[in-house]
């Protein structure tokens, strides 16, 4: 997939996270892709450890937004420490 193409799909990913978990994430755009991009590398990462996709193979999008919201919660419980 393109830069771009992953640019956009981890947008689309991390504004569906930011809809799914409760709160006022005051996330940027920037942040916003980026939690979706990491979301979506955190989904590939565990789902080919568990034997659900092939190397090489994108994470599903149900996984990546499952990762994302992950990602959000863990996100919004540090920041809230400071």
């Amino acid at each position: 997939m393109s830069w771009l193409g992953t640019i956009i799909v981890g947008f689309v990913v991390g504004v569906l996270a930011k809809i799914l978990h409760p709160g006022n994430d005051n996330l940027g755009f920037i942040m916003t892709t980026l939690l979706g991009i990491a979301g979506a590398a955190l989904a590939g990462f565990v789902g080919q450890s568990a034997g659900w996709y092939q190397v090489g193979q994108p994470a599903g999008w149900i996984a990546s937004t499952i990762a994302a919201v992950v990602i959000l919660a863990v996100y919004t419980r540090i920041v809230k420490k400071r």
